[in-house]
């Protein structure tokens, strides 16, 4: 397969990490900071909201990682290979641990939108949790039949 066939989706990686890269550095200190002038007594909530938004961060990058380096094996001709299987089997536990992180700020959504009377933060909240629990399904699925597809595959090596 040539190189440069799988060149968009990698720049389509790196284009869905920049954005992302710019709300971990400017939006999130930002929203740490309203929470805190929301509930002035509770200082603390500035230094958790911050906290588990950027623990969010972790899995998500490796997640893109993971997925730019599929499309690497890929371009070497191993996408029918465990190193796919593997990288598809880290990609979901990604995403459910971005999912249980943002099920887990809820609540601190929940205060927020109390306060400001704005219930669409809690609604972001969901969304973002069961997208990153629709993907841990798809790369779950996409893991099963790669799975089956290297065992096929390995099968019919032994018998040639």
């Amino acid at each position: 397969m040539k190189k440069g066939s799988t060149l968009f989706l990698k720049i389509a990686v790196i284009l869905i990490g920049v954005p992302i890269f710019l709300v971990c550095i400017f939006l999130i200190p930002k929203i740490g900071n309203y929470a805190a002038s929301l509930y002035p007594d509770m200082d603390y909530i500035k230094y958790l909201i911050s906290a588990n938004l950027y623990a969010t961060a972790i899995p998500f990058y490796f997640a893109l990682y993971q997925a730019f380096e599929l499309l690497n094996y890929i371009d070497k001709n191993k996408a029918f290979s465990e190193l796919s299987v593997k990288a598809l089997k880290k990609i979901k536990y990604c995403a459910v641990a971005i999912s249980v992180l943002y099920a887990m700020n809820i609540p601190f959504f929940y205060l927020m939108a109390e306060i400001d009377d704005a219930p669409g933060i809690i609604v972001l909240g969901l969304v973002i949790s069961f997208a990153s629990m629709v993907i841990a399904v798809f790369s779950a699925v996409l893991q099963k039949l790669l799975n089956e597809a290297v065992e096929i595959k390995s099968i019919n090596d032994l018998t040639i």
